[in-house]
């Protein structure tokens, strides 16, 4: 059985080079980096151009705005370490395809129980949305408390969480 790592932390904190850097020390080959990301805009195609460059030719790249727990069991065989990122995204994409909270949630627990039972390790990266200020809207609010609700059944799920603040992992659970 695989080891199920859970990062998370504030925008920009490092968590996605820590979680990469972890799944890095986990395999040297047939590493599967899963992209949630839609780049709707220019500026999230230089995300996406950044991130890739960042990873060298030991990467495989499956791009996979909703199914991921599908992708998790069918690529758990071939790859040395699954990377998903990032779960904010995918929530956000759950979320605007208008699934009700309830439905969203059931597909977090299916992730976290499919990542938790993997025969391969699996690292997943989640934005911690709750730590500012409050949305100032309703829909925004509504977002914030379901990606709250998803972070934390990963987190109980999750074997090791970490959580990164200015570039500083700091584990939270597990060794």
């Amino acid at each position: 059985m695989g080891s199920f790592t859970f990062v998370t932390g504030g925008c920009r904190s490092g968590k996605s080079s820590h979680a990469q850097e972890l799944a890095e020390s986990l395999a040297s080959d047939n590493r599967l980096y899963v992209a949630t990301l839609q780049p709707l805009d220019t500026e999230m195609e230089k995300r996406v151009t950044d991130h890739q460059a960042q990873r060298d030719d030991s990467w495989y790249t499956i791009e996979e705005p909703i199914d991921i727990v599908q992708v998790i069991e069918k690529e758990q065989d071939r790859a040395g370490v699954i990377l998903v990122d990032c779960i904010t995204l995918w929530v956000t994409n759950l979320f605007m395809t208008e699934q009700s909270e309830g439905d969203i949630l059931k597909r977090v627990e299916a992730f976290a129980d499919a990542s938790a039972a993997s025969n391969v390790p699996i690292v997943t990266v989640s934005n911690e949305v709750g730590m500012g200020i409050v949305p100032d809207n309703a829909l925004s609010r509504q977002f914030r408390d379901i990606q709250g609700a998803a972070n934390q059944r990963i987190a109980a799920m999750a074997h090791k969480v970490v959580f990164t603040v200015s570039g500083i992992p700091m584990v939270m659970k597990g060794a």
